[in-house]
């Protein structure tokens, strides 16, 4: 290209202009054979989101908010209204199609929130979709009269592209004006619109392409959400940024048909394509011996995964069993980012193997990263050494910069201590919409030597080992029982290990308080195969003994619940606070449940006899021996 562009509005019109019969985007529809796509070429995405844009701005919405809604199979739609939303300076907020009643509330929230004036959708979509928000408006909206203006974008094209040329042009657009609403997953709270700016997203897709090694050869393949930000800018705006072909299907049709993500991988030969953790788990789960010969994954340089904890177990499982369709393990990407950054933060560095780190657990407790020392004599076996492993989430490229702060002192903490992730550079987010004093605790924090220095608070605790950066888990997740600190996904391991009936990615830990004190409540989704055939004591039993065992915790109540049973956000990540304010409120669809009595004892020194006085009953759930128990006392610094 002749100019250096600044916004991807720029690149858009540059390869419309010069190369507009190449494909941009492919779509793989549900229930077709693989090699069978619907396509955009850059002419006809330029023409479908100029007409958007055009009734966009004649309909004065220009400056305006508007929630996109699309289904999952309309994802050339999306993308199509989504750049047509740029092109005409309003402002998106993308939303995921509502499955359910708490769907539509929370479309309706956004809309509230974003203080929106119009919703795009699809012309199949479109009534349902009004009939849904026409029924939240009336339940909950604090003013009962609101209404929308309604498009159906899809429509647009052959309206309005007699006229576009004739009847509006777009205005050069500043790379420093807001692109669009990134709400977060809310995890961790009530879902919050962070702000993007054009330059936000063009930093994003500097990082991507050189943390990535991408080039308009490269080759996407992404199953993930569109209104996801991996799967929009990492995918999407990825390509658009490089020229490069992207094939795109729908998360169903993934969760539905996992070997479907793998056969288009194959099949068009991609180079990178990239899932949280638990994909890469379901494939290792899914996949048979006899639809592994079909694959060829040898094109397959970058697999990248973040989202959720990254395990070196998965990695393991996974380039084993897929090593003969030619995946090499160096493939692996672990990375990490969030909706405030706009995405990227971290990522390794490509084709090298992930880097990893053996810890002492007990040093975790006491916020210290220390590395396990061992002679060849006494190395643990294979399994320990995985359960004690943490995976880098890699470096900080371009002007991105990490620091590990003391969260309470505001100080930056001594090498290799964990602390707070802070986070600075020009790939950041520029705020929570409308949340003044949330911005400035998240977004402005500040060191003391570097007042005029802003840094993001991440929420997530990590620590840097020769620059690479090791995430231990969220700040206001850390449990704290008998005065010891816990990471909840570290006991979500240990509890999916227990039993194959056990959904693996289906536990949440978290803690409630009884009686004044933290107690530890599981939930964890049950396989579907075993759903009838699980014994309720005996799963209870082997629950609560391993939990303790692996961590010196008590657990307080276990909850099973049907496959899909706990609450997620949009990349299938678990809701612990969620699935809590679920649990507190008796609303979880449990299969079956039990609960200690409130009164029983729970103090370390109870408990421990309560475990002698079963244990010839367990010896066949467990190795533990009673002189490993008496070290563990001797060495806890509690009064037992």
């Amino acid at each position: 290209m002749s100019d250096s562009p600044a916004t991807l509005i720029d690149i858009l019109r540059q390869r419309a202009a010069h190369q507009p019969q190449q494909i941009a985007y492919r779509f793989l529809p549900s229930g077709q054979p693989i090699s069978r796509s619907i396509s955009l070429t850059y002419g006809q995405l330029d023409q479908q989101a100029r007409s958007i844009a055009t009734w966009l701005h004649t309909s004065g919405f220009s400056q305006q908010r508007a929630v996109l809604v699309y289904p999952y199979e309309a994802g050339l739609e999306f993308i199509a209204a989504f750049l047509g939303c740029l092109y005409a300076g309003t402002i998106a907020v993308s939303a995921h199609p509502p499955r359910n009643r708490s769907g539509a509330e929370e479309i309706l929230a956004r809309c509230i929130d974003a203080e929106a004036s119009v919703l795009l959708t699809t012309q199949a979509f479109l009534a349902k979709l009004q009939s849904q928000i026409a029924a939240q408006i009336q339940t909950h909206s604090p003013q009962p009269q609101t209404t929308y203006q309604w498009c159906a974008t899809d429509r647009l094209s052959g309206h309005l592209s007699g006229s576009i040329n004739s009847t509006w042009e777009p205005a050069s657009i500043d790379p420093d004006s807001l692109a669009f609403l990134q709400y977060t997953s809310g995890s961790t709270g009530q879902p919050k619109g962070v702000q993007i700016r054009h330059a936000n997203l063009m930093q994003n897709q500097r990082l991507l392409q050189l943390a990535f090694g991408h080039d308009s050869q490269s080759v996407g393949v992404g199953w993930l959400p569109l209104f996801h930000d991996m799967g929009l800018i990492g995918n999407v705006l990825q390509a658009l940024y490089l020229g490069a072909p992207c094939i795109l299907m729908s998360p169903i049709d993934f969760v539905q048909k996992p070997l479907r993500w793998l056969e288009a991988i194959s099949h068009y030969q991609a180079t990178t394509s990239g899932a949280p953790n638990f994909a890469y788990d379901l494939l290792c789960r899914k996949v048979t011996a006899a639809q592994q010969a079909t694959l060829d994954l040898s094109s397959w340089q970058v697999a990248f995964t973040g989202a959720e904890p990254v395990r070196l177990e998965t990695i393991d499982r996974f380039s084993q069993t897929f090593a003969a369709c030619g995946f090499r393990r160096e493939a692996f990407y672990p990375c990490y980012g969030m909706a405030e950054a706009t995405l990227f933060i971290t990522g390794s560095q490509k084709l090298q193997p992930p880097v990893t780190l053996c810890l002492e657990p007990e040093t975790l407790a006491q916020h210290q990263a220390r590395l396990v020392s061992w002679s060849s004599s006494t190395q643990p076996e294979r399994d320990i050494a995985i359960d004690r492993t943490l995976v880098s989430c890699g470096q900080p490229w371009l002007d991105t910069e990490i620091e590990i702060v003391d969260p309470q002192t505001g100080q930056i903490c001594p090498p290799d201590q964990i602390g707070e992730i802070w986070v600075a550079g020009s790939g950041l987010g520029n705020g929570y919409w409308n949340q003044p004093e949330l911005t400035q605790q998240t977004f402005r924090a500040t060191l003391p030597d570097r007042p005029d220095r802003f840094y993001l608070r991440t929420g997530d605790l990590g620590f840097l080992h020769q620059g690479n950066l090791f995430i231990t888990g969220r700040m206001h997740d850390v449990m704290v029982f008998w005065g010891f600190n816990h990471y909840p996904q570290l006991i979500e391991q240990t509890v999916a290990a227990c039993h194959p009936g056990l959904q693996s990615e289906g536990t949440a830990a978290f803690a409630v308080k009884i009686q004044d004190c933290d107690r530890l409540i599981i939930a964890q989704e049950v396989e579907r195969s075993y759903r009838d055939r699980l014994k309720l004591d005996e799963i209870i039993e082997l629950i609560r003994w391993r939990v303790f065992e692996e961590h010196f915790v008590d657990v307080y109540g276990i909850i099973l619940l049907k496959p899909g049973g706990l609450p997620r956000t949009s990349s299938g990540k678990v809701q612990r606070s969620a699935c809590r304010q679920k649990f507190l409120a008796q609303e979880l669809d449990a299969i079956d449940q039990w609960q200690q009595p409130a009164d029983l004892p729970s103090d370390p020194n109870a408990v421990m006899e309560r475990y002698f006085h079963l244990g010839v009953h367990l010896k066949r759930y467990t190795k533990l021996t009673e002189g490993k128990i008496k070290r563990w006392m001797a060495a806890l610094p509690l009064p037992i």
